[in-house]
């Protein structure tokens, strides 16, 4: 059996957060969850088994999903990154290289398979 896939879930709204944390979870992955930029780096620097941080864009703290993201892809390269937002269309030249970006409302449904896509690259 392979391993199982470990996510980070980075969103600043808790209902947003908890459906996908628990919709992941019933597709088999684990979850971990932070509701900032700089609780998802506690997160990151406790669990290297994270393989893939999805991440909102527009979040309180030092610093948004966007640059979140930059971070996570100079600190820990190997670690997947998807982004998302319901305000902000970023450009291809603000998403770190290979970042896909996913437009909320999503589907639940669709963040797994595009999960699964990076992941089996």
């Amino acid at each position: 059996m392979p391993n199982p896939v470990v996510v980070l879930v980075v969103d600043d709204e808790p209902l947003i957060r908890l459906s996908i944390t628990a919709d992941l979870e019933d597709e088999g992955f684990i979850v971990f969850e932070a509701g900032t930029a700089d609780e998802a780096i506690e997160v990151l620097e406790l669990h290297t088994e994270i393989t893939l941080v999805f991440t909102d864009v527009d979040m309180p703290g030092s610093m948004d999903g966007l640059k979140l993201a930059a971070f996570v892809r100079d600190r820990w390269p190997p670690i997947k990154i998807i982004v998302t937002s319901g305000h902000r269309q970023p450009s291809v030249e603000q998403l770190p290289q290979g970042t896909p970006f996913l437009k909320k409302p999503y589907v639940s449904g669709e963040v797994v398979t595009m999960i699964r896509e990076l992941l089996t690259d």
